[in-house]
Parts: C-alpha cells; structure tokens; sequence
C-alpha cells in the first residue's frame, strides 16, 4: 500500500511537470528475490516496474538512506514518464500498430516499428538514468546523487589525475565496460551532463529536452539541438571544460589545509574492495576484491612487498562491497557471502589449508562480524524489506534473531568489540539521516533493544566504522565534511576525530598501530591501500556541490519536492491470474522466407504484463506461383504458460531464410508441446530440464536436417534433456561466459515408418580464464550415438559448416554447437555415432573508444581461434571416418538507437579428413 500511494504521487507530479498522459496502466511488479533493493523500469509493450523491496546497498554513500519506495516510485516512474511520452507520428503508429511495438529477434522488422512508435525509449541509459536521478534528487528535496560526494569525488580525481572523460558516444561503447564501476557509469556522467545543463541553460530546458510534446523531435539528439540550438557533443565538450574548471576550484580549496600524505602499499589499484582485515603474524591484509578482467577474489595483501595472492573466488560479487568479509584469528579463518546479488550463501575459508566449505545456502545474511569472546558470528539478515540483527554460533550453521528493526530503519556495517561487549554499527532512517550506534551485547541477548548514539553523521553514512585491537576505538570513514575522509571515535573521550584531509577519497580504514591507519585511496582504476597517519585534525577542507550552484541559480527545483504519502490500503486485493490479465499488445506486418520465396504477413502478440502468459501468432502468404497451391500459405503459433510452451506450423516460414544458407522453414504441418523447468537455482550453478514432444505431417525434409529427405511424410520427435552449467565472467567481460563447465545429456527418439529409432547425446564444455584479461581456454566435447540402420536418416547425426545466415538472430558463436563443423556443407557429415573435441581461444576484446554516432555505433571486437576433430562411426570399420578443421571468428558488437544490440561476424575455416581432402568455408 505504501508503494502504491508513492508510485500515485510521483506519477501526478511527472504528470504536471510534463504534461503527460500515460498510454495505459503501470504495472507495478514487487519481489524480494535479491537482498538488496533495486529497481527497474520499461515502457514496451506496457509500462511496467519492477521493484525489489530489499533495503538498499549504502556503500561509500552511492545512494541516499530515504525511504526507498518513495525513492524508487520517483525514480522509476521518471523513466515510465519519459519514455512513455508519445506525440505526433508516435501515436499515429501506435493506433496503426495497436500499441508499442517491442523489438523481437524474430522479426527484426519490429525495430524499426519499435522506433516508429516509442522512439524515447531508443535512448543511451546515461540519458534514461541522468533525467531519472536529476528528478528524482529534487522530488526528495535535494537528498540525492545530484548532491552526492560520490558523484563530486568520481570526477574530481579526474580532474586531479588528468584521466581521460569519456564522449557521447566513447561512454557507452567503452566507459561502461573498462572501469570497474562499468555500468555505474551511465548514472555518474548522465547525472553530471543533465546537471550542468540545468545549471547553465535551467531545469525547464532541461525538461523540455526531455519531453516528447508536440511539436518535439523523436530522437533525443534532435530534440537536444532543437532546445538548445548546439549538437550533443559540442555541449559535452563544453560541460567537460567546465567540469575542469569546476573540481580544479574544489581541488584549491581541500589544498588551503594540508593533505594527507598517503603511502601505497600496492603498485595498482585493486577495483572495488570489501572490508579488510590485517594478519600481523603474517603481515597481509585480507581483503575482497573485483575489477575488471579478472574474476572476483578473495586476496592476500602481502605488506611488505604489495604482491597479492589469491585466495578464493567469490561467485556472484558484488559491484562496490564484493563481499561480505569476517576474520577469525585465532581460527585462522575468514568467512565470506557468496550470491550477493541474489541470497546471499554464508562460507567459510581455511587460510591454512586453503579450504573453503559452505556454511548456510540462502541464509540472506551480510554485514559480518566476528565475536572472539565466544567464537559467535554477526549480522545483519534482509528479508521481505526488513533489516534484522542475528547471531550466529559456532559451528555457525544456525542463525537466531535477535532484533529486527521496523521498516523504515536499516541497519549495515556493524562491528563488535573484542571483548565482545558492544555490537556497533550505522543506523539509517527513513528520512535520510543516519548515525553511528551502539548496543550492549547483554541486552540484546535478554531482548532489550536500547540503542546508543555515538555520533549523528546527518545525511551521510558512517561506513564500516570498525574496532581497535584495544576496543578503545572505532575507525571509519564517511563524506561528513563533503569528502570522504577517515573518521576516528574515541570511547574514553566520547569523542569524534577526523584524520585525514584527501583530494579524493578513502575508504575501508583497518587500525594498524598507533602512527598509522591502512585506508584505501579512491582512484579512478580503483581503490588503492595505503598508510595515512593516525593522528586527529583541526581542520579540513571543504568542496562546493554542483546540486548546491543548482539551487542558487534556479529555485524552482525546490519547489519540486514531494512530500512522501499517508500510508493507504489498496482498493481491490486478489491473487494474481495470469490467463485472465492477458491482453492485446501489438500487430504489424512481416515478411518471411520459404524455400527460395519471400511471404507477406502480420504478426500479433498477446501477453499479461508479466509476461507469464502469452499468444503470438505469425500468418503470411507467398505469392510465388512456383509454389505447390498448398504451400503457399505459412502460418505458426506459440502459446506459453509459466512452464509449458505449445507450438503449432503449417508450410513453417522464417525471415532469416531470406538470408541462407541454412534453412528452417519447412513444407508440412507440426504440433509441439515442451515444459521447461529449473532444478537447482543457486547462481552460478544452474540445474534444468527440459521435456520435448513434436509431431509432423506432409514432411519433406528432416526438422533439423535441411538436406536430408526424411523419406516419409509423418515424424514424432521426443526429447528429454537435463542440463548443468556454473560459469562465471569478470566484471566488463563481453562473453557469456570465461570460466566454469557447462554439460548436457540429451535422451530421445523419432517415431517413424512404425519403427522407433532411439538416441543419445551428451556435451560437456570446460573452461579456464587466462591470466590474460577476458580471456579463456575452453575445452568442447561431444559424443553420441542413434539405433537403427545405417543407411536410414533417422539413425543419424548429421555435421557440417558454421550455421549462421548471413543475417541470423540465432548465437554468433555457432561454431558451438555439436552439430557444427565449420569448413564443410550443411549436413555434409553423417553418423550413427560420433565423438567431437574442440579446443577453443579466446583473445581479449578489442574495445573502441568512439567508432560511430550516438544512434549507431562499435563496442568491441573479439577473436577466437578453433580446432575440431570429428570422430563418426568409431565402432564400426567400414564407417569410421575422422574429420579436422580449424577457424578463426572475429565478432564485431554493434548497438544500433543506443540500446539494440547486434553482432557482425566473419570467419573463416578450412577441413580436412583421414584422406586429406580438404574444403573450406567463409
């Protein structure tokens, strides 16, 4: 009910600000399946958000402690707004085409209708995410990123360390990739830009940008030139001028007291870090770590030399806090949160052996903290968008809760003394203000929650504020002063120092003697540790914000703010159906290939919101009088519902068939019905089944063999197949997938000439990353056999050449696939058995920094070297044949209007067999 009041709110007041009229409801979809909250939103075919009611992330102050759901409903609905908006041509297409096109691969006509009817939704997401942020901060009465000291710092050390400031186009094609912030990016320099506009020229302007009214340019960049009279770029280049002059004047004045001298401990920054923890017998620092390239790790920080050493992968890391860290000393080990983007697992790490064992699967709990009194773990649990404080005793294989804050209030890095007396942490309110606390472990444990304040740090957070080995201490960091600084309270002098005066930012501080404090400098490669003094300041230096020159300049922002809703039920409650929410969303026309003719026809698509449920349906029409009568006309149906899927063709036709080699229409009539369902879910490691049964008629040539005749009219297909996959990518990585094991047992059979003619296949992949950055050896392997005759096509696999068409929505990579055998024809290769081994590189990416225009532009390029050795018929002599190839493939990544993804691939390859005959294919 609160959401719902928020989200009515937000939408009155961007529809005033705008002037908009929403084109039907918004969807609003609540879920709890991350422990942290998030949000997102989309306008095709129906405006929907989708909102995950966990308490937020607050690490180094990145996003404000207000009540997220009035936070998320000014967000989200500011994309809903700004998308949504239609004028002019767009709701002539929408009438034409029934609603908002959604761009599907199987039609790929469906871009340009995409276009043609919600063209503000083909914008960059630092555009999407710059407006949402600007609207979003003054809604909330200027607590948000606009006046962020992240933000302020991010491009303040740009300027102080003279790195390169990304254009329109360089941001999205490489700045989102590259950094290790990668897509945090699109937030950070689209809330800069949209703010200095706003700035310079006002917030109306801004807004009229960002308006489709009458009147406005469909495109976003041709709207920008018509509301400020200069291109996109020549306005970035005067904002990053700016920018320059800007942060140089903050740079001045922090310079007006003494900056903190700071002394490395690595040669290279490390990317995003967790809480750290020093080893003074071994003299390390154990900390967890993500960057770009590499996967993420738990690492040993050698103090001495600065070399690291990996420890153990952390699977599903997260961007800024990586994961959550604990020490235990004496145990000499360190426990870690795995699946921190979903729930969260709780392990645990043998620094001796070396040994890692899971301790909790989902136990949801982070913000560790280990206890040496009593051998007990800490934490802070998220469930159902409540903040709870549990314990966690040895063997720490069972959590019991001990306080569970109300909504409103959350709670995050927490510490407890080493005499295990006082558990500390910051406590953030719904308001936004936020403080350090402590609580007595005594009280706790008998139910008497009486919190402590030790220090009211306002709007912003007090991070990780963590004990001294004496328990006298608490040191921390947080942007108290605008910077961010480390912060140290002293529990005899009941007192807070501040002991740093940084140009940047630091972070993470861990006590290391009495002269000194490890702290983590911010740069723009990452968080770099080092040695700053342990000694209180006087005083330090002080920034201007950007949000701050906004309201001097232009007022009117704050009379932007909305004041949060009176709680409010819902008018109607009733369970969610999915058949009966479905409804009509768009129909257009298509065109389609069979055999070596072109069809004519319309699309039309069904769904709920959800998309749980659905219908489309394709019908088209060839006019080629070559063409038997009945085969003339195409027809194919897909009805889905949650798990089960049902497909219907007659004569079916494909679109890429226009573009061959390969073929998938096909003369004749089929009726299918699958089910798909997922075993295990626990990221990265996915179990699934899928169960297949597919019936044909006036058959020509086999479903999935285009050259081969069938040989009969009428075919069942059954299939079982149970799959298995745990991979991982690094942060930035452009392929799917740059380590783990993928494997696949596929059981079945064909039904035909009253014969049945079983089969069997299995495929099982294995890769390593390379010390390379996003770069993988990869191991393929294949094997499989048929039961029947030799000479009859159902008894058969069948091999051969790359697979792709020359323009395909199927995978670029199709080299992949066991029936792929590049260097040969389709089909050329045949066997009742076969085995296949394939040896795979590939290189590090190619990125491009700007090639291209903001609507069309080139990402990346990536090479991948392959060998194959094809075995058919091993167990028969008069059969067995062996096949070699080896290829290339260079891919070359494409986006087309800002968000449309597309791949141009060329390769190569050449193969030989026992006899060394030898072909090759382009």
């Amino acid at each position: 009910p609160h959401l719902a009041a928020c989200s009515v709110n937000a939408l009155e007041f961007h529809r005033e600000l705008y002037d908009y009229t929403p084109s039907g409801p918004v969807n609003l979809f609540l879920e709890d399946f991350s422990d942290f909250g998030h949000g997102g939103a989309t306008t095709v075919p129906t405006n929907f958000i989708n909102i995950g009611i966990a308490p937020f992330s607050y690490v180094y102050d990145t996003i404000p402690a207000i009540d997220r759901m009035f936070w998320m409903a000014n967000h989200e609905m500011a994309h809903i707004v700004t998308m949504d908006q239609a004028a002019g041509r767009d709701l002539i297409f929408r009438r034409l085409f029934g609603g908002k096109v959604e761009p599907v691969a199987t039609h790929p006509e469906s871009i340009l209708y995409n276009y043609l009817t919600n063209p503000r939704w083909n914008a960059p997401r630092w555009y999407h995410e710059g407006i949402a942020v600007f609207l979003e901060t003054w809604m909330s009465g200027g607590l948000g990123r606009v006046l962020g000291a992240y933000d302020e710092m991010v491009f303040r050390t740009k300027i102080r360390d003279d790195t390169y400031f990304y254009d329109v186009v360089g941001l999205e094609s490489e700045g989102t990739t590259i950094d290790f912030q990668v897509g945090v990016n699109a937030y950070l320099y689209g809330t800069r830009f949209m703010s200095y506009m706003a700035l310079q020229y006002g917030p109306e302007k801004l807004i009229e940008w960002t308006a489709r009214r009458p009147g406005s340019a469909p495109y976003f960049t041709d709207q920008f030139e018509r509301v400020y009279g200069t291109s996109l770029q020549e306005a970035w280049d005067e904002w990053i001028e700016w920018e320059r002059q800007w942060q140089e004047r903050n740079l001045e004045a922090l310079g007006e007291n003494p900056i903190t001298e700071f002394q490395p401990l690595s040669t290279t920054p490390l990317g995003s870090v967790s809480r750290a923890f020093l080893d003074r017998d071994r003299g390390k620092i154990y900390v967890g770590v993500r960057s770009t390239g590499q996967l993420a790790r738990i690492l040993a920080l050698d103090l001495e030399t600065g070399e690291t050493e990996p420890l153990a992968e952390v699977q599903g890391a997260a961007l800024f806090y990586v994961t959550s860290l604990a020490h235990d000393e004496t145990g000499d080990r360190l426990f870690f949160t795995t699946d921190n983007y979903g729930w969260r697992d709780l392990w645990v790490l043998d620094l001796e052996t070396g040994q890692r064992r899971r301790l909790m699967k989902d136990a949801r709990i982070g913000d560790l903290a280990f206890d040496p009194s009593t051998r007990s773990l800490w934490g802070v649990r998220h469930f159902n968008g409540i903040s709870t404080l549990v314990r966690i005793p040895e063997p720490w294989e069972e959590w019991n809760q001990v306080y569970s804050w109300p909504y409103g209030k959350d709670a995050y890095d927490i510490d407890v003394a080493p005499d295990g007396s006082l558990v500390t942490g910051s406590l953030a309110e719904i308001d936004g203000s936020q403080s350090l606390i402590a609580l007595e472990v005594e009280d706790l444990l008998e139910g008497t929650y009486e919190p402590t304040t030790l220090f009211d740090f306002e709007v912003s957070s007090p991070s990780n504020f963590v004990f001294s080995p004496d328990g006298r201490y608490l040191y921390g960091s947080s942007t108290y002063s605008g910077v961010s600084n480390v912060y140290r309270w002293d529990f005899q002098e009941d007192d807070m120092d501040i002991l740093t005066n940084a140009e940047t930012g630091y972070f993470r501080p861990v006590p290391y003697s009495e002269e000194e404090v490890v702290a983590f400098r911010y740069t723009g490669d990452g968080l770099t540790p080092g040695l700053v003094p342990n000694r209180a300041l006087d005083t330090v230096g002080a920034i201007q914000f950007l949000g701050n020159a906004i309201v001097d300049r232009h007022p009117i922002v704050e009379e932007w703010q909305v004041e949060p809703p009176r709680r409010r039920e819902p008018e109607t409650t009733a369970p969610y159906a999915t058949l009966e929410n479905i409804q009509f969303n768009t129909i257009y026309p298509v065109v389609e290939g069979y055999k070596d003719s072109a069809a004519a026809g319309v699309h039309l698509d069904l769904s709920d919101p959800l998309n749980l449920s659905g219908l489309e349906l394709t019908v088209s029409w060839s006019p080629d009088d070559e063409l038997e009568d009945d085969e003339r006309l195409h027809a194919r149906a897909l009805f889905h519902h949650w798990s089960w899927e049902v497909t219907g063709t007659y004569n079916r036709a494909d679109f890429y068939d226009l573009f061959g080699p390969t073929e998938t229409s096909r003369r004749g009539y089929s009726l299918g019905v699958g089910y798909s369902k997922t075993l295990v879910y626990d990221e990265p490691r996915r179990w699934s089944l899928n169960a297949e049964v597919e019936g044909w008629g006036d058959l020509e040539t086999l479903p999935d063999a285009q050259n081969v005749r069938a040989g009969t009219d009428e075919l069942v297909d059954v299939g079982l197949t149970l799959e298995y996959e745990n991979v991982q990518r690094s942060l930035g990585a452009v392929e799917a997938e740059e380590e783990g094991i993928r494997w696949s047992l596929f059981a079945g059979g064909r039904y035909a000439q009253s014969e049945t003619f079983p089969r069997i296949h299995s495929e099982l992949d294995v890769g390593w990353q390379l010390p390379l950055d996003h770069s993988s050896l990869w191991i393929r392997t294949s094997a499989g056999g048929a039961f029947g005759d030799a000479e009859d096509p159902f008894s058969n696999f069948f091999f051969g050449a790359f697979g792709n068409n020359y323009v395909d929505h199927r995978r670029a990579k199709r080299y992949r696939d066991y029936y792929s055998f590049p260097g040969v024809e389709i089909n050329e290769i045949g066997g009742r058995t076969y085995g296949k081994l394939m040896a795979e590189w590939t290189l590090p990416p190619v990125r491009f920094r700007h090639v291209g225009w903001p609507g069309f532009y080139l990402t990346w390029a990536r090479t991948a070297l392959f060998s194959t050795v094809l075995g058919t018929d091993p167990d028969d002599d008069a059969l067995s044949e062996t096949f070699y190839d080896v290829g290339i493939q260079i891919d070359l990544k494409l986006v087309l209007f800002s968000n449309l993804r597309s791949t141009l691939s060329l390769g190569y390859a050449r193969a030989w067999d026992e006899d060394d005959r030898s072909s090759d294919e382009v």
